[in-house]
């Protein structure tokens, strides 16, 4: 009986045992919720307080979130912080995703980690709130074991290595196609690794190191394999109390967002668009009724980074503060306002990473630009917060077009390096432009054409206008002054458009409704609708607008590029005398006749986009015209016939000896063909063909495809009918134009195979063709490239030509830096 009793005894401590030392998952769970607040935060923990406590223990990192905090929404911005040569075009501070909103939430023993959208919306006292919600179901990132419990059990504690050490899409460095493109296989958890967390009281920013691994196309380091990005997370509080949305409109420029607004009293699920703005409230809104100007309560405040260079300080404060008289349109007065940063010892916790604080950046990277980011409140489009990013190197690229520009007439450009006022005044005009982005604007291509060439060239006008009505085009420097022109301003400032655009934005109907608001708003630009000053004009890749173009002055691309070309003129036979320097090589030269040629470039392109050109200005109901017109018949001709002054006709005054033989060996013939094709490629764009097309069977009487395919031939194979000599530059074109000919046949394309063009390029070829066999060759260079022109054009008409990849790129009119923006 004992021996039964003592073997029963160890059976029940046994099964103790297997109790409570068997660990399986169920019971890892349990012992976790049963550990102490102090078992996890331990003594050694570093701990920073803001919108909640983050914790670092050892190489561990917990976010200790209040439960009052979940559900609540949290804006996350994910930017690039280590700059990764070759990743994206930007460097530092750009963002790697768009910026979204998530909750954290709990599920039993899990903080679920949650992606929000405000794609679609409804009013949460609408009957329908419920099924959008229930339609745009949340999807779970990541889930998080609880870890424990604040002592007084009002927070949670999770641990989020793995949110920022793993391949978590929502939050990474890199997009699917760059991970195709540059050949990266995986994330390596291993070498990932936080590098630091910090709270602020309405935002929390985590530091992070992604590692990569790839082969031998990472954009950088390649030899190593392996490309490690920084990153930094922003997690920002919404606010609470939402700000009044304004509806967006498409012919005042505003960034804007759109939402699928179940609630609205339509017959069908109805996108409305909202502009994004800071939020500004007058001191006194009995004076601002009374049309006062009055201080806002909290102004638009921009910190100038402590790195930035002292003497460019001053300048860059001006950028900003320029913009006030814009806000008096609007009401406010000291509405944006430019400061140095407290000392450690005026506020020790300041710091520009505070979402309180908005700040322009100075960046230390070769990059040749700059640019306004912002960041808003996509339930409402409150922007919240902004940090200009400023590259030191946006200065070579500032000398470079004031150089281009304005020499001819400047002698303050006339050299590689300018005074510092001289480049200080160049920084306040970059800084005002980017400023006005983090404002809400756009570019808005379309308002230097409101300025007649003429008037560019008065001191008077410009003194009073600037050079376009907005500082948010891309005109930058005054190109069409001539020497004469004693006095003129060179430069745009805050203009017409400008101030009109923040009137817009920023003007406050205290007591209207929504609708009431958009009447008024719709009569404000009704009001200007006759002014091409408030004109605001996008532009969309190849210029399909020749009104809305970059770079471009005035409003006759003919008459500007003219007056620009005659100033190129002047400074060539000038280049060796204003870049030089005894010692040094001729590496200014060299980069200063490249911009010569780009300038051209650009010329060409103003004058181009005139030709098949259709002309948009955005328009409603209640006001009497087209949104869209086709450019007059009158200036695609005079187009036509600049390209055969300035283009078809070797542009020898490119060509200068003393400069080519300082910067090259050789390279000049093929410099002037890849002009040529290029802007042959753009003329012939099967996009521009097929509205010239579209153009004759609604109108009639126009400059038609086929004239432009007959004018274009005439003028290029003029020799042909003269019997001149063919030099070697007209010997390139002509081979281009053939292979551009050639281009269109092999065009398979709907646009290309079922309209004229087909009919259009044969034909130009088979009278080429019958105007070549007319001729008897000798044995001359001449007579050889006339052989093999007609060799060549055989071979294209008998379809032996099967491909032509040199000449078959894509040609586009691309947007030039500064700027770089996420258009949310």
């Amino acid at each position: 009986m004992k021996n039964l009793i003592l073997l029963i005894i160890c059976l029940i401590f046994n099964f103790g045992l297997t109790a409570q030392g068997g660990k399986g998952k169920g019971d890892d769970k349990k012992e976790k919720k049963e550990k102490k607040y102090e078992d996890i935060i331990t003594k050694d923990a570093v701990t920073d307080d803001g919108l909640f406590k983050v914790h670092k223990v050892e190489s561990d990192y917990y976010f200790e979130i209040p439960t009052e905090m979940l559900d609540r929404e949290l804006l996350v911005v994910s930017r690039i912080s280590g700059f990764v040569k070759g990743l994206n075009f930007g460097g530092a501070g750009i963002k790697s995703k768009p910026q979204q909103v998530i909750r954290w939430q709990q599920k039993d023993d899990n903080i679920l980690f949650r992606s929000v959208s405000y794609n679609s919306v409804a009013s949460e006292d609408d009957p329908i709130y419920k099924s959008v919600r229930n339609n745009n179901f949340e999807p779970i990132i990541m889930m998080f074991p609880i870890q424990t419990y604040s002592k007084d059990s009002s927070s949670v504690v999770i641990k989020v290595n793995d949110l920022f050490t793993k391949d978590v899409a929502m939050i990474s460095a890199i997009s699917p196609n760059q991970k195709k493109n540059f050949g990266i296989k995986s994330l390596d958890s291993k070498r990932s690794f936080i590098s630091g967390v910090k709270s602020f009281p309405k935002n929390i920013e985590v530091k992070h190191v992604l590692t990569y691994s790839g082969g031998d196309k990472l954009p950088d380091n390649r030899v190593t394999g392996t490309m490690s990005v920084e990153m930094n997370q922003s997690f920002i509080l919404l606010p609470e109390k939402k700000w009044a949305s304004r509806r967006y409109d498409d012919r005042v420029g505003y960034f804007s967002m759109r939402q699928t607004d179940y609630s609205a009293n339509e017959q069908k699920a109805a996108t409305k668009r909202y502009i994004t703005r800071w939020k500004l409230e007058p001191k006194d809104m009995e004076a601002y009724k009374r049309g006062e100007l009055v201080e806002p309560i909290e102004p638009i405040v921009y910190y100038i980074d402590p790195a930035t260079p002292k003497q460019w300080v001053p300048w860059l404060k001006k950028g900003v503060e320029d913009w006030q008289v814009a806000f008096e349109e609007a009401g406010f007065k000291n509405a944006i306002i430019a400061k140095d940063p407290p000392t450690k010892e005026e506020d020790p916790d300041w710091s520009p990473e505070d979402v309180r604080n908005s700040v322009i950046r100075y960046v230390s990277t070769d990059i040749q630009n700059a640019m306004g980011p912002h960041v808003h409140d996509p339930r409402t489009g409150e922007i919240l917060e902004s940090d200009i990013i400023w590259y030191h190197n946006v200065m070579n690229l500032l000398r470079n077009w004031f150089f281009i520009q304005t020499a001819a007439i400047n002698p303050d450009a006339r050299k590689v390096k300018f005074d510092d006022a001289v480049m200080g005044r160049l920084i306040q005009f970059v800084s005002a432009h980017e400023v006005g982005h983090t404002l809400g604007l756009p570019h808005n291509m379309g308002s230097s054409v409101a300025y007649p060439v003429d008037s560019l060239r008065s001191a008077s006008f410009t003194a009073k206008m600037g050079t376009a009505p907005s500082i948010m085009d891309y005109a930058r420097f005054n190109y069409v002054a001539q020497p004469e022109d004693k006095g003129v301003a060179l430069m745009p400032n805050i203009g017409p458009y400008d101030k009109w655009a923040i009137k817009f934005g920023y003007s406050l109907f205290p007591d209207k409704t929504e609708e009431e608001e958009l009447a008024i708003l719709n009569q404000w630009i009704k009001e200007r609708d006759d002014n091409p000053n408030y004109r605001y004009g996008r532009q969309r890749g190849l210029p399909l607008d020749p009104t809305a173009q970059t770079e471009d002055l005035g409003d006759d691309a003919m008459n500007a590029s003219e007056l620009g070309i005659k100033n190129l003129k002047r400074i060539v036979p000038k280049l060796i005398e204003w870049t030089a320097k005894d010692g040094e090589a001729f590496q200014d030269l060299n980069e200063l006749y490249g911009q010569v040629a780009n300038q051209y470039r650009r010329y060409l392109g103003h004058v181009i986009a005139n030709v098949g050109g259709v002309i948009e200005i955005s328009k409603t109901f209640d006001q009497d015209e087209v949104t869209y017109k086709h450019q007059t018949m009158e200036k695609q001709k005079r187009a036509v016939r600049f390209l055969d002054k300035h283009l078809f006709n070797t542009p020898k005054w490119m060509i200068d000896e003393n400069i080519l033989r300082r910067i090259e060996p050789d390279g000049n013939l093929i410099r002037i063909r890849g002009l040529q094709q290029r802007s042959l490629g753009i003329l012939f764009n099967t996009g521009r063909l097929n509205r010239m097309i579209e153009n004759e069977a609604l109108n009639g009487n126009v400059y038609s495809a086929g004239e432009l395919f007959k004018d274009t031939k005439n003028s290029i194979f003029s020799e042909i009918k003269s019997g001149a000599k063919i030099d070697p530059y007209r010997r390139n074109l002509q081979r281009v134009y053939v292979n551009q000919m050639a281009n269109l046949l092999m065009d398979k394309s709907t646009n290309g195979s079922m309209s004229d063009i087909h009919a259009l390029a044969r034909g130009t070829l088979a009278s080429l063709k019958k105007q070549l066999a007319k001729k008897k060759f000798g044995d001359s260079i001449n007579d050889m490239h006339l052989m093999d022109l007609k060799s060549r054009v055989s071979d294209v008409l008998e379809g032996k030509v099967k491909s032509e990849s040199n000449s078959r790129r894509a040609f586009t009119d691309e947007l030039e830096p500064f700027c770089t923006h996420n258009h949310e």
